[in-house]
């Protein structure tokens, strides 16, 4: 009896990168706890530092679900509309999430030119990084919005139109 092959293809960059700041938080909380039960002296950096890699794993994580359609969709108008307003409703929602995503990536980008270089309040780094991982966090949704719609165009349907194509190899 043998497994079957792991393909890791269907993994882009932001699986990669939002598996490796998990292993990171994990990393840090395991110190965290290690640090305060068993020395009985908590290493205060690894709460801020924790809290950091969440929030960076939010952000890239939320371009997954961006690729993969998998955010929360309100589809009540796809079951009650025909299908030429259906496919005009869809095409405005890609748009207008383009568009969202695209303008949350420009204003981050404006928030570390104005507050990137502050300080952590523990550790000794600038907010910038902070900051510069939920910009990466939007600026990879905003590609995969993209990717999505381009897909949606290509074969003429969303997901919230024909369910079926949830199944599809996501690009």
């Amino acid at each position: 009896m043998h497994d079957a092959e792991v393909d890791l293809r269907a993994y882009r960059a932001e699986d990669w990168l939002a598996f490796v700041l998990f292993a990171l938080l994990g990393a840090t909380v395991f110190y965290q706890f290690f640090t305060r039960y068993a020395l009985n002296d908590s290493a205060s950096w690894t709460e801020e530092i924790a809290r950091y890699f969440l929030v960076a794993i939010v952000f890239i994580g939320a371009a997954i679900g961006v690729r993969k359609n998998n955010h929360i969709q309100v589809d009540y108008l796809y079951r009650v509309l025909p299908a030429k307003p259906m496919r005009v409703v869809a095409t405005v929602v890609d748009v207008v999430r383009i568009g969202f995503l695209g303008t949350c990536a420009v204003l981050t980008w404006q928030l570390i030119g104005r507050i990137g270089a502050s300080r952590m309040a523990v550790v000794d780094l600038p907010m910038g990084l902070v900051y510069g991982a939920v910009l990466l966090g939007f600026a990879a949704m905003t590609w995969r919005a993209i990717d999505v719609a381009r897909a949606n165009w290509r074969r003429a349907a969303s997901v919230l139109e024909k369910p079926e194509l949830a199944d599809e190899v996501h690009p």
